[in-house]
């Protein structure tokens, strides 16, 4: 007799087809209430930094090379007031082999599979994560199946998942696209009870572990050519994987002092799950759709318990336009030589304007970067973004309207991180938590854990909600 696999009878088993293709029993992490113990999580099911470290190296992952952007540090010392523009920095992550700094991610969710026994890993992701675990999956001989949401409900796909699935095809992965919409985790699931292969998420322990090491690596380069921990890490944030992850490779490293700033193309007004929206932006990750749903909601993710928990590590959050990424992605590649897309470009030009903020003698870090490609491009994006009656405009980036216009700013200086409020992210998390009691003991400590806030504080905000 046929296994029933409709839409009903696979979410009712999602928490079974989970536990079989992680391996995780994420029960063993539940405390009271709304509570876990994240810590030990990550301890019980991931790997040691000095065992993260072999794992990478043995697929030729890591150690990535840091480059000081001493004319894009020239240029916002320009427009700084005297004695301000900090040094910026970037590493480049697009020196891994898949081109990402997922591949970091991927390397340790691959050896696991294999460690386990498992005969393929499958990923459903959009982004350069694909690629990276494709890539992985080939070095250590599983299969690998990759679920992208590629289309709408026309047909039309965006030209950058289209880039990312002909690499990941390279690689000898099987992709399966799918248009925007529930049948994405529908698929997933059926997929991964059908095969038997492993779930090589983007948020279990061993996904977020992997990218430890390029905090740890920029606490040592840092310590090795500027003998000091780097001032400042801007992460570009979507799921909070990269930021979760560098900070805690931060910290391993005891670089405590560094300030954590998360960065996303602001996309307000754009909802991701929406066939209509969806090809009105022009990035895949790295925006505000990605980022601030993750950030107040962590475990809307694939696994129940999301290893990516932003809001533990992040001390400042900013957003910039798609125009301003546009025009300092031409920037990066004309003044510093560096051609990448437009992922790690984010935080480089958010990095670019808080440079200006800073003191001379300070050192602002870009966490990483990407590799481009026919559609990741500048120009493909654009043309893209015209095709869907997006206005392309040279002007002044504060009047952009995602999924209206885009607007290419006509100098540098008007290249603004717009700051966001922590303090009403970290509320939004709470409502989020939706109690309809008062919260315990035990309940509260666990907030206080993943926002940083004070019992009272936190308190005060649950009177108020």
């Amino acid at each position: 007799m046929s296994r029933d696999n409709s839409y009903e009878a696979i979410m009712s088993r999602k928490n079974e087809i989970m536990k079989k293709a992680v391996g995780i029993d994420y029960n063993e992490f539940e405390r009271e209430g709304i509570a876990f113990d994240y810590e030990e999580m990550m301890r019980k099911t991931g790997y040691s930094l000095d065992q993260i470290i072999e794992i990478e190296k043995n697929t030729s992952i890591g150690n990535t090379p840091v480059y000081e952007l001493k004319n894009l540090t020239k240029l916002a010392r320009k427009l700084s007031p005297s004695g301000k523009g900090a040094r910026i920095f970037l590493k480049d992550e697009a020196a891994n082999p898949s081109g990402s700094f997922k591949a970091r991610r991927a390397a340790v969710s691959v050896y696991h599979a294999k460690k386990l026994g498992y005969k393929g890993v499958v990923a459903a992701t959009s982004g350069n994560y694909g690629a990276a675990v494709a890539s992985q999956a080939a070095m250590q001989g599983l299969k690998c199946i990759i679920i992208q949401e590629c289309y709408d409900s026309m047909g039309k796909g965006q030209p950058e998942i289209i880039e990312k699935a002909r690499k990941c095809e390279a690689y000898g992965a099987e992709v399966i696209q799918l248009t925007v919409g529930p049948e994405l985790f529908y698929t997933f699931l059926k997929v991964l009870d059908e095969t038997g292969y492993f779930n090589a998420s983007l948020y279990t322990p061993f996904g977020v572990a992997g990218i430890e090491t390029v905090g740890y690596e920029l606490a040592t380069w840092f310590r090795e050519n500027e003998n000091r921990d780097p001032d400042m890490v801007v992460v570009t944030n979507a799921g909070g994987g990269n930021l979760t992850g560098t900070a805690r490779g931060l910290r391993k490293a005891g670089a405590k002092g560094t300030t954590i700033v998360g960065a996303s193309v602001d996309l307000t007004g754009l909802h991701m799950a929406s066939d209509s929206q969806f090809n009105k932006k022009s990035f895949t990750t790295g925006h505000t759709g990605f980022g601030v749903p993750f950030s107040t909601n962590p475990d809307r993710s694939d696994v129940p318990r999301s290893a990516a928990r932003p809001l533990r590590y992040m001390d400042r959050y900013v957003t910039v336009s798609q125009g301003e990424v546009f025009y300092m992605t031409e920037a990066l590649a004309m003044v510093e030589g560096l051609e990448r897309g437009p992922a790690g470009n984010t935080a480089v030009t958010a990095a670019f304007d808080l440079a200006k903020q800073m003191d001379e003698d300070k050192m602002i870090v870009v966490q990483e970067t990407e590799y481009t490609g026919a559609g990741k491009h500048v120009s493909a994006q654009l043309s893209f973004a015209r095709e869907n009656g997006i206005s392309i405009e040279i002007g002044d980036p504060v009047n952009q309207v995602p999924g209206e216009n885009i607007i290419l700013p006509k100098h540098p200086s008007l290249i603004k991180a717009k700051e966001l409020d922590m303090m009403k992210l970290k509320k939004s998390y709470i409502k989020n938590l939706k109690s309809d009691k008062s919260f315990s003991d035990k309940e509260l400590e666990f907030i206080k854990d993943e926002t940083r806030l004070s019992i009272e504080e936190i308190e005060k905000i649950v009177e108020q909600l």
